[in-house]
């Protein structure tokens, strides 16, 4: 390497120490931005093809190194509606193009970004402090099915009744049930037909059976107490559900055919359960067990109850789930049913009151009436090479053949709504390296000046 060689090796280290404090001063610029990863330099040296035993350090070139799998720390903000994501991936957005009459339009090339301070615009639609606005798949709240993709908007038009399809139920019956008529007699538990002669039991199968409001007390006398909860018709009315249980047969091996604990549900017709001012309705259905406390009949997980309806309100069919042993018989201390699991579908009318994001990446809205809903599902991808992505401005990101195709899914990844990634800038970090810089430049320069002594003192020779 000669003279002249030397002050180009020397050129290109200023060059290459400059391209580092541009990142270096980018970084720090940025040091708040939410989302934002740094971007380091890496250096290559460059050595001119020579005979080994004269080769010599040749000159160097910088390139950009990022830091995308590198996460920042998370911040939380309040805002129900901003999200981090806890692990790799990336938000899939969109930039609005147009926002003419009323009518807004998205592009159709999809970006991707950590930056997750999305909160509403005027129209709903979820958008980050960049701009670029959140994708996922919209959901109809009242069914849960997809009914578009692309940008998220989170409504607020009043969410319509719902009326009670399926109550989900799941109880222990006691062996021997305290009811008011229960004695040290066998079988004084059981609920018997009435003196005038109706026979409100079904003792096996499926059937139909009431209690007329004249045998209500005896009724009662016979029964213990069962679930109680509020279903609503399709107009969104509350409908007061009062329920009892009453077992009807003990088991028998010696009979012909054998019997087996058996029970019947009833639903009061009325709110108001008072001695003999309600009747009641068999749900149609008897509940056989084994001597082990099994449910054996009916083997189906659920039964429907015909037209539930109380004081003229009717709710419909209604399907009462209790799943694989979810009804039981084992023995009591107390003589009662114990409630295990107790819900139902249906609700009355109502408006958005907040929205959450789940770690699974779902955007649920919880409404005046009570009802907690799913409204949406936010897109969020992975590529096999991350830091193969273009950065773009305001936060985004492009596919590029070096990062592979994005691949939907959190893969291990959680969402964490009201918080947002702060930059995984470190400032003690860019400061040192701003030393080792500045030096590096320094050092540069002096080769420079240094062999521009030694031209000059080879020119001199011939002076």
């Amino acid at each position: 390497m000669d003279v002249f060689t030397a002050m180009q090796t020397a050129v290109s280290g200023l060059k290459a120490q400059s391209y580092a404090l541009d990142n270096i001063s980018g970084n720090i610029a940025n040091s708040q931005t939410t989302g934002y990863k740094r971007i380091d330099t890496s250096f290559v040296d460059l050595i001119a093809e020579q005979n080994a035993r004269h080769e010599v350090a040749g000159s160097v070139a910088a390139y950009s190194q990022l830091t995308n799998t590198i996460q920042g720390n998370l911040s939380s903000t309040g805002v129900s509606t901003n999200m981090a994501l806890n692990g790799e991936g990336f938000f899939v957005v969109q930039k609005k193009t147009s926002d003419a009459s009323g009518n807004t339009t998205f592009s159709a090339s999809n970006l991707y970004t950590r930056r997750g301070d999305f909160a509403p615009d005027k129209d709903g639609y979820l958008v980050n402090g960049a701009g670029s606005y959140l994708t996922g798949t919209m959901l109809d709240p009242v069914t849960g099915q997809a009914t578009a993709n692309g940008p998220i908007k989170i409504s607020n038009t009043v969410l319509p009744a719902k009326a009670t399809t399926t109550i989900t139920y799941s109880a222990n019956l006691p062996k021997t049930p305290a009811t008011a008529k229960t004695t040290t007699t066998a079988g004084s538990e059981l609920l018997t037909a009435f003196p005038d002669g109706s026979d409100p039991r079904i003792l096996s199968g499926a059937g139909t059976a009431t209690v007329s409001a004249a045998n209500s007390q005896a009724f009662l006398d016979s029964s213990i107490q069962g679930p109680q909860l509020t279903a609503y018709t399709a107009a969104g009315s509350p409908v007061a559900v009062t329920t009892r249980w009453a077992k009807v047969s003990n088991a028998d091996a010696a009979a012909t055919p054998p019997t087996s604990d058996t029970w019947n549900l009833f639903y009061a017709n009325s709110t108001s359960v008072t001695g003999t001012t309600t009747s009641w309705t068999n749900v149609g259905q008897a509940f056989s067990f084994n001597a082990s406390g099994q449910l054996t009949s009916p083997s189906a997980t659920s039964i429907t109850i015909p037209n539930l309806t109380v004081d003229g309100a009717t709710v419909g069919n209604v399907s009462l789930n209790y799943g694989a042993g979810g009804l039981t018989e084992y023995a009591s201390s107390n003589g009662g049913a114990t409630t295990n699991t107790l819900q139902q579908n249906g609700y009355a009318s109502g408006t958005l009151n907040s929205v959450d994001v789940s770690e699974d990446g779902k955007i649920t809205g919880t409404y005046s009436n009570g009802a907690t809903l799913t409204l949406a599902n936010i897109n969020v991808v992975h590529f096999t090479n991350d830091d193969g992505l273009k950065p773009d401005s305001l936060g985004n990101y492009q596919q590029t053949d070096a990062s592979g195709v994005p691949i939907s899914g959190l893969k291990g990844t959680t969402i964490v709504g009201g918080n947002i990634e702060q930059s995984n800038t470190d400032i003690a970090g860019e400061f040192s390296k701003m030393i080792v810089t500045q030096q590096a430049y320094s050092a540069n320069t002096r080769v420079i000046s240094t062999a521009q002594t030694m031209m000059s003192d080879l020119i001199n020779i011939i002076r």
